[in-house]
């Protein structure tokens, strides 16, 4: 079984809600669109499906905009959001 198909998948979804966060945290999590881990002290971005954050994942910010995800109707896109123009 490969690193990939271990991931938690992201649920499917119409849209997903996107933010970066950062934490303190001494925590791991695994990437659900690569595979690979992430530490919580680094920067990265919290997935939510349709908003849904009780199916929130953590992901790395370079994997979520390769994978161009379909954002929330009526709001700026990832990459407007993150540089703060949204």
């Amino acid at each position: 079984m490969t690193r990939r198909q271990r991931a938690k998948r992201l649920p499917e979804a119409q849209w997903y809600s996107i933010r970066p966060v950062r934490s303190l945290k001494p925590a791991t999590y695994t990437c659900p669109l690569c595979g690979h881990r992430l530490h919580a002290m680094s920067d990265h971005v919290l997935v939510a499906p349709e908003g849904d954050t009780s199916r929130r994942r953590h992901a790395h910010l370079e994997c979520v905009a390769a994978a161009n995800l379909p954002g929330r109707p009526g709001q700026p896109g990832l990459l407007s959001r993150l540089l703060g123009r949204g």
